[in-house]
This record gives structure tokens, C-alpha cells and sequence, in this order.
């Protein structure tokens, strides 16, 4: 039961998909939340490429009456998909046309229906999720025999959003690793000798640094005093990292005024920009 002692109304989605799912189940789900008092029973059907693939669906869509929402690119698919949902007398949406049909206005451009369109799409997914699983693999400085494999390496002290950023950039495609600056401990010797990724330094001011220590402390419900939010030793923390980033040449990168994604965008755009130093204030 829902608030106010309304019952909620449970309805079959059918969602299916020539590619992974991934859009059409955003999609169903962020119309779905504009209902108050509506549950959706979601059913996913993915990679539907073959007429056999569409008998079983629609045999379980006939199982199962609601609505089916698809983005089926293939025309005989599509057409078999939605005559089968005539003759079941149920909904059928196919979820992307109002945008394909305002975007093809707007350009005059007719729709693309070649085979490889979609698989591009699922390149795309699996590139994603290889950088973040490489992501993963390689948080705070895990994985070093395999920084070479990096696009970009985020190097700074503790708590400079290096791990959001690594996964930010990770949905974005790009494999990012990550290593902290300990103090009294020395990064991997490695990192010196990597040819191929662009080694970024993230950098602080110190009061915003000691007020994320704070907040982090607290979370961990520790209150004891210690070096790691203490002034000084923050500042000579930020001091030395900032000496080895100008001892290298790499970018630098303010992120006291940033949010992780645009830090990532900054990122990108020095990636593109190649190898050259670049101070980037915030």
C-alpha cells in the first residue's frame, strides 16, 4: 500500500530490444516514476534479432497482457512485433520514433537502417563496461603491473574525488586508474616510466580538503585528532604533490570548485589536447 492508504496499481512493461536493453529499461523506468501509485511488473527482452527470438517474446508477452514499449530497428521485426500486439489488442510503443521523427525533420536527413548502425551501439555498452571494469580494477592504486593499459592515470593526495572521477570518466569510455599520494609512502616506480597514459594531477585547497577529511571522519564516526586534517600537515601534503606533478610536467587540476563531472570534462579535454603541460586553475 502506497501513502495516503491508496493501493498501488501493478502492470505488466514488456521491454524489448534488438540491442542490450540498457536505454529502453532507462526509459521505461523514468516514464513509469511520472505515475503516482503505479508499479510496473518490467519484463526485458534483449538482443531480439531473429523472427524465432520474436515468437518466444511474443509468446510471453500473451502470457503476461500489458504494455510493450520496444526499439526494434530491423523493419519486418518491427512490423511482426506490432502486428503481434494487434492481434493480442495490446499497447505498443516503439519508445524512440517521436525523437527519430523531430531530429529527421530538423536535419532532413533520412533514418539509417543498416545492419552495423546497432551494433556500434552495443561497441559502445561493451567499451563502457571494459573501463569500468578496469576502473575497478585499478582504484587507489590497485593494479599496477597494468597502468600501461590506462588512458589517463589521476594522481593526488587522499580525498580528491580521484574514484568518483575514475568512474565518471569510466561510463564516459575512458579506462582511468588511480594512485594516492601517502604521506611517507612513495608511489610505484612505474608510474615514471609509462609512455602511453596522460598522467593528471588533481590538486586542493587545503581548508576545502580538511573540511571533505572532516566530513569523512565523522562518517567513519572517528573523532580523534590526527595529521590528516591537521592545517599544516594538509598544506605540506598538497606542497609536495604539487612538486612532483611541475617535476614531471604533468596537467594539473584544481578540483576545489568542481564537480566530479566537470573535472572529468576538464579530463577529456586535456587528453585531447595531448601530453603538453597545462596548469588548469580553478
Amino acid at each position: 500500500m502506497t501513502s495516503g492508504s491508496r493501493f498501488a496499481t501493478y502492470f505488466h512493461v514488456h521491454l524489448v530490444s534488438d540491442s542490450t536493453g540498457e536505454t529502453l529499461n532507462a526509459m521505461g523506468r523514468a516514464v513509469c516514476a511520472r505515475f503516482d501509485d503505479v508499479l510496473p511488473i518490467e519484463h526485458i527482452y534483449s538482443l531480439v534479432r531473429s523472427e524465432r527470438q520474436l515468437e518466444r517474446v511474443l509468446q510471453e508477452i500473451a502470457g503476461a497482457p500489458g504494455v510493450v514499449i520496444h526499439t526494434i530497428v530491423d523493419r519486418d521485426l518491427r512490423a511482426r512485433l506490432e502486428q503481434g500486439c494487434r492481434d493480442l489488442e495490446m499497447t505498443c510503443v516503439a519508445a524512440l520514433d517521436p525523437l527519430i521523427a523531430a531530429l529527421g525533420r530538423y536535419l532532413g536527413a533520412s533514418l539509417s537502417t543498416r545492419v552495423g548502425a546497432q551494433h556500434a551501439l552495443d561497441n559502445d555498452y561493451f567499451n563502457r563496461m571494459d573501463a569500468l571494469n578496469y576502473a575497478m580494477a585499478h582504484d587507489d592504486g590497485q593494479g599496477g603491473e597494468d597502468l600501461e593499459g590506462a588512458d589517463v592515470i589521476l594522481v593526488g593526495v587522499s580525498r580528491t574525488s580521484k574514484t568518483p572521477t575514475s568512474i565518471y570518466l569510466a561510463h564516459r569510455g575512458v579506462r582511468a586508474a588511480n594512485i594516492p599520494l601517502v604521506p611517507g609512502a612513495e608511489p610505484p616506480p612505474l608510474l615514471f616510466q609509462l609512455k602511453r597514459p596522460v598522467i593528471i594531477g588533481l590538486t586542493v585547497s587545503p581548508d576545502r580538503l580538511i573540511q571533505i577529511r572532516r566530513n569523512r571522519l565523522l562518517n567513519m564516526r572517528e573523532d580523534r585528532e590526527s595529521s590528516y586534517i591537521e592545517i599544516e600537515s594538509v598544506r605540506d601534503e598538497i606542497v609536495r604533490a604539487r612538486r612532483m606533478f611541475e617535476r614531471y610536467g604533468w596537467p594539473v587540476i584544481d578540483v576545489t570548485r568542481r564537480s566530479v563531472e566537470e573535472t572529468a570534462a576538464q579530463i577529456i579535454n586535456v587528453m585531447h589536447a595531448g601530453r603538453a603541460k597545462v596548469e588548469v586553475l580553478s
